[in-house]
């Protein structure tokens, strides 16, 4: 199996926290979209052009983070379960990953990006709405983590894969300080051993951004 990637996008990270939870080598592809003659030699392989994609031995495609992680989880017999068998619990978990992907990463990005336009091409609307969804979802989140370890109780799960970039992108553009059981919480994801190999892989290219 192939990953194409970057390792700065969020999703793909959350991709890749699931390969080193349960333990699958795969060959690394590292997309540099930023690059055009890269962005325009990998639509080649993928017209959308976004990571992260999984490529199969036998040519088959398969994009977008969540459907990877549970292509990985229902085909690929090995490592811990990151979607439970039981049917509530998985429904929980996915419940979680789309609320993490959805309000968290996605209002997480928009900042961000807002921030590297020029100032002229910046739209206040756009981040003040993105800052309203995070101001509406740590306080719920907080709450969840006042009785979970992990998002789904003790087990490490997909929704805890999604969460680690999300509230690691969302700290830096929105602060959650004020709230102790997710910084707690955050701080669990970022010593897990998945979630730290993939901050150590993707530091040069963070130094290479901000420098």
């Amino acid at each position: 199996m192939k990953l194409y990637y970057y390792p700065l996008s969020t999703f793909s990270q959350k991709a890749l926290i699931a390969f080193h939870e349960k333990g699958i080598k795969f060959t690394a592809e590292v997309v540099d979209l930023a690059n055009a003659e890269a962005r325009a030699a990998y639509k080649q392989i993928y017209p959308l052009g976004k990571v992260p994609l999984l490529v199969r031995d036998d040519g088959w495609i398969i994009p977008e983070s969540t459907i990877i992680i549970e292509y990985l989880d229902s085909q690929i017999d090995q490592g811990p379960r990151l979607i439970p068998d039981d049917k509530e619990l998985a429904r929980r978990t996915r419940f979680l990953d789309r609320q993490f992907d959805l309000y968290v990463n996605g209002a997480a990005l928009e900042i961000f990006f807002d921030g590297r336009k020029p100032e002229a091409d910046r739209h206040a609307p756009t981040v003040t709405a993105a800052r309203a969804r995070l101001d509406s979802m740590y306080p719920y989140l907080d709450k969840h983590f006042e009785k979970n370890t992990w998002a789904i109780g003790d087990m490490f799960t997909m929704a805890d894969c999604s969460a680690a970039p999300a509230l690691s992108l969302a700290r830096m553009v929105h602060p959650f300080d004020k709230f102790p059981n997710l910084g707690r919480y955050f701080g669990r994801l970022v010593e897990r051993p998945s979630y730290a190999r993939v901050l150590a892989d993707a530091k040069p290219y963070m130094a290479r951004l901000m420098g």
